[in-house]
């Protein structure tokens, strides 16, 4: 019995260790950099509800440092001010274009029929996307990301992260969590099978939108306008990332265990609908994770085979740290790098607690 558990712990350990030693191609690689373009863009922000954070963030996409642009901001059925905060703004710079939604039963509360109509408002071919409570970290984020756009390359994928806030746990570990998937969508489209996207940051081509007939494939899904659309249309030819320090996007995280793992629920509810080899690519990382811990904590209660279960994890933990250094270094998360051995374990607890509860009800989505 104790040479079973051992040889499964060991199984376990072996499949996270090659999962990690496969996101060194992207840990590893060098940052991409900005090339100088200067083709008209359509910079997209969909807004539900958000005029206090559009009042915070709009000006630092208007300060960009890119010559020609223009702001679609889309007024999603709000039932706060969003709409006259947004018309302010237009008042004192044209290059903002409003989008003004209102329900209608067909479409009620669904992002991705706002952000079609924003599409489709478009002057530009090439289209970045971002949230209302989104701000770009650097005033050269639109140069880095349309450097990403080529004839071949139709999509580009960028890091969304979320604002630091000092002496908070929750906060570093959904940074945590926001790394580690980056890390491997990053991975995976340096691998050449990229299968989704963040729409904190996010790119792609009219042309791509309206050849995957835009949302309609998942249109009945009420998440997904980013990484479902991805999933569908990302090709290993089709897909560049961004992932320069000067590219990146922060948005305002939650404060509460409560509204993280009700926001992380609409995120991993979405995951059903990925195409069946992503399913079982994370589905495997997933699962190895969690069991690895679990045959961890057992082995060393029963104090079987100790010396080589601490041997295994600390082995793990080396191949894991140089990843997640690599990997925090380049977007500018290093601090909660150090953590990661404590943070690890609390992030695969919630994620059964959001398999199991997801499991029993379905969660709640876009406002």
């Amino acid at each position: 019995m104790a040479t079973f558990l051992f040889a499964l712990f060991l199984l376990f350990a072996a499949i996270n260790i090659g999962y990690f030693l496969a996101f060194f191609k992207f840990s590893a690689s060098e940052s991409s950099e900005a090339y100088a373009t200067s083709f008209p863009v359509s910079v997209i922000v969909c807004a539900k509800n958000e005029a206090e954070n559009l009042q915070n963030f709009l000006p630092a996409i208007l300060e960009q440092d890119y010559p020609d642009f223009e702001v679609i901001v889309i007024n999603d059925a709000s039932s706060d001010n969003t709409l006259d905060v947004i018309e302010e703004f237009q008042k004192i710079d044209p290059r903002i274009k409003i989008v003004n939604v209102i329900n209608n039963e067909a479409f009620w509360a669904n992002k991705k029929y706002a952000l079609t109509l924003g599409i489709k408002k478009a002057q530009n071919e090439h289209l970045i996307f971002t949230d209302a409570d989104c701000a770009p970290q650097s005033i050269h984020w639109l140069r880095h990301m349309t450097s990403g756009f080529t004839e071949e390359k139709s999509i580009v994928l960028g890091y969304g992260g979320y604002f630091k806030y000092k002496k908070s746990f929750i906060n570093k570990l959904i940074r945590f969590e926001t790394l580690l998937t980056a890390i491997q969508y990053f991975s995976y489209a340096k691998m050449g099978n990229p299968y989704m996207g963040v729409g904190r940051n996010l790119a792609y081509t009219s042309k791509q939108f309206y050849k995957q007939k835009g949302f309609a494939s998942h249109l009945h899904v009420r998440s997904g306008d980013d990484d479902l659309f991805v999933n569908e249309a990302a090709t290993n030819r089709n897909v560049s990332i961004c992932d320069h320090t000067e590219s990146i996007t922060r948005s305002v995280p939650k404060t509460s265990i409560t509204d993280w793992f009700r926001q992380k629920r609409r995120h991993a509810s979405v995951a059903k609908f990925y195409k069946n080899k992503d399913k079982l690519l994370l589905g495997i990382f997933y699962s190895a994770r969690l069991l690895f811990w679990i045959f961890l904590v057992m082995l060393l209660s029963l104090k079987y085979y100790w010396p080589y279960v601490i041997g295994a994890l600390g082995l793990t933990l080396i191949i894991e740290g140089i990843v997640y250094f690599q990997s925090a270094k380049k977007l500018d998360e290093r601090d909660i790098v150090w953590l990661f051995p404590i943070l690890e374990p609390f992030l695969i607890l919630s994620q059964l607690g959001i398999f199991i509860v997801n499991t029993i009800s379905k969660p709640s989505h876009w406002k």
